[in-house]
């Protein structure tokens, strides 16, 4: 380490960290996400709802820790949301 940037070279591991985090979170978004779609294809709309509150919950927490967009966490709900009743209507 150079004694010249510890800053940088501090704010560079710290997004590193956070880089990793944020990925993970990403990664669980998109397994609910998928078992939602799973669930609505085999038209079982119980599966569904119970993997749309596990999905919506992620991405509220998610989009209030600043990993994802506000809008884009809400993009996503309504799209979920609209699969899900599709198959109660």
């Amino acid at each position: 380490m150079s004694t010249k940037n510890l800053s940088a070279e501090k704010r560079m591991r710290q997004d590193e960290k956070r880089r990793i985090r944020n990925k993970g979170v990403k990664s669980a978004i998109r397994s609910a996400a998928k078992k939602v779609v799973v669930a609505s294809e085999k038209k079982d709309a119980q599966a569904a709802k119970e993997a749309l509150l596990d999905m919506i919950k992620r991405i509220d927490t998610a989009a209030r820790k600043g990993i994802v967009k506000k809008n884009a966490a809400a993009r996503k709900k309504s799209r979920m949301q609209k699969l899900v009743n599709r198959l109660e209507a």
